[in-house]
């Protein structure tokens, strides 16, 4: 870090690392654990609120839009009104309108209410995670990033659960009520604990690139609305989704071009020149997909196929946040120890194995097969996400370490979209293909089909007589034709996620090595 000044060289915060961590992963667990807890309550809110199961969709569609917007451009923000001001205003803001959200009285303001969320839960991970960065010595940043990881991947896990379970036993609308004790205790831990860094407070105000900013909310905000209401509307068959397509490379060209060309950029999208930065923010974009796919298919795997409710599926994947713990704590203090690329790569195996056992599942699967491959994927995660969040800074300047952070999380975000939406369409077309495939020997000249036909069709009419016994048969084959194209779709999906994960093993390798000599309990990459 030659020519920066001495005070930045030397600056270390006035409270201990580990309070002003405390601070500001309250603030982002509560964030993060928002993005999934009301997965299984999208039902319950449209009941209550006499709005469809489509259009409630938009609650969750209305958070991710305007928090993918804020995503980038929190390090501007950061640096113009103040990181500590801004922490406080983006828990202030989250916290108010969940207090609306749990209070609104019809769909309109729940989502009105969602979008301002998501802009004030947008700068939470970023500026969270930068001042974990800069808070601790290069040396325990694998440490800080430990605990970042407990908020960013245990999380999620824990949503569905948590949301369940609120919705079971209170209303939906304690999904957001609960989140008002905890953002008034982070606003004081925050207010007392975090302070800027000099480069920060001496920074000039800069003003706000309004074309970038347009440009921006055009690309993000389209290619949300494009990968959460894709597969509803047909994908490119619908005129509209066309649209939303092509708005969304238009803005991102735009953006691009004028991030380049612009003195005064809203992101500092020249980092990327970085080849570190870069890999590491390819290999945690493939983790964001791998990770919200499984999340999200396995529940729909076990509600749909296996009968399990939305709060039995969600205990049964809870196993993954023991994993995701063990696995944190373990990687932030092999981080001083090994080579933090082959803590990635290990990292991804470990995803691999664990989404190729879920793709080898069958519908009589025992609840103990389904803990083991959750608790391999919740370790694998925090092995690759922890090195990989240190690893994107370590060849870049302190006064860039604001916009990597957010330019990391965005992709991790985007990555979580398009997993997603990959399961949701896949799943649907190749259970279309496997239906077409194993309707083929379901034909009168199959011995097989027409001596299992005979036995169930002779036992059911003892029961409902011929008429009905006939009847009653053929919708006992339909139905086991429907849950075995299913089933062969789950599997495909879940083993295009494990090969994608085997594919991403030799990047890691590429990640450069940190120069610095690690101290007996450093945590830092070599």
């Amino acid at each position: 870090m030659d020519g920066q000044p001495t005070d930045e060289i030397q600056w270390k915060p006035k409270h201990n690392p580990w309070i002003i961590a405390l601070s500001v992963m309250l603030a982002t667990f509560m964030e993060v654990l928002d993005t999934t807890i009301l997965n299984v309550a999208l039902p319950y809110i449209a009941g209550g609120l006499a709005a469809s199961n489509s259009q409630a969709t938009w609650v969750l569609t209305s958070y991710l839009v305007s928090n993918a917007v804020v995503l980038p451009m929190t390090d501007w923000l950061g640096r113009t009104f103040g990181r500590k001001r801004l922490l406080i205003a983006c828990i202030s803001t989250f916290t108010l309108s969940s207090a609306i959200c749990g209070s609104a009285p019809n769909l309109g303001i729940l989502i009105l209410s969602r979008i301002l969320q998501g802009a004030g839960g947008g700068g939470l991970q970023p500026i969270s995670q930068a001042i974990l960065l800069e808070s601790f010595p290069p040396e325990k940043r694998g440490q800080a990033m430990g605990l970042f990881a407990l908020g960013v991947v245990v999380a999620p896990i824990l949503g569905p659960v948590f949301g369940g379970w609120l919705t079971d036993n209170l209303n939906w609308r304690w999904c957001f009520f609960i989140n008002l004790p905890v953002g008034i205790l982070a606003i004081i831990a925050s207010k007392i604990t975090v302070e800027d860094p000099p480069y920060i407070q001496r920074n000039a105000k800069r003003k706000l690139d309004i074309i970038g900013f347009s440009f921006l909310c055009l690309w993000l905000g389209c290619l949300q609305v494009l990968l959460d209401k894709g597969q509803e509307d047909n994908w490119f068959d619908a005129v509209w989704l066309r649209w939303m397509g092509g708005l969304s490379l238009l803005g991102m060209v735009c953006f691009i071009y004028r991030e380049i060309k612009t003195d005064n950029p809203l992101v500092d999208i020249k980092i990327f020149k970085d080849k570190n930065f870069s890999i590491a923010v390819f290999e945690v974009f493939v983790v964001g997909v791998v990770l919200y796919a499984t999340l999200s298919g396995l529940p729909l795997f076990l509600q749909t196929l296996i009968s399990y409710t939305a709060y039995q599926s969600g205990l049964a994947i809870s196993p993954r946040g023991i994993g995701a713990v063990v696995g944190a704590l373990i990687a932030g203090r092999l981080l001083g120890i090994v080579s933090g690329r082959l803590i990635v790569a290990i990292g991804f195996l470990l995803l691999a194995i664990s989404s190729l056992q879920i793709g080898f599942f069958n519908l009589e699967i025992a609840k103990i097969n389904i803990v083991i491959p959750n608790i391999i994927n919740g370790l694998g995660a925090p092995f690759v996400f922890i090195p990989l969040t240190t690893a994107a800074v370590v060849t870049l300047r302190q006064e860039q370490i604001g916009a990597a952070t957010g330019l990391f999380n965005l992709f991790r975000n985007i990555g979580g979209s398009i997993g997603t939406s990959m399961v949701q369409t896949f799943i649907q077309r190749l259970a279309q293909a496997h239906q077409t495939i194993l309707a083929g020997y379901y034909v009168p000249n199959s011995t097989n089909y027409t001596d299992r036909f005979a036995g169930i069709e002779g036992y059911v009419s003892m029961m409902h007589g011929s008429v009905t016994g006939t009847a009653q048969s053929l919708k006992i084959f339909y139905t086991s034709l429907i849950n075995q194209a299913n089933l062969l779709a789950y599997m495909e999906i879940f083993q295009i996620m494990g090969w994608i994960c085997i594919l991403s093993i030799p990047l890691a390798f590429f990640l450069a090595k940190d120069k610095r000599k690690p101290q007996s309990d450093s945590v830092s990459i070599h």
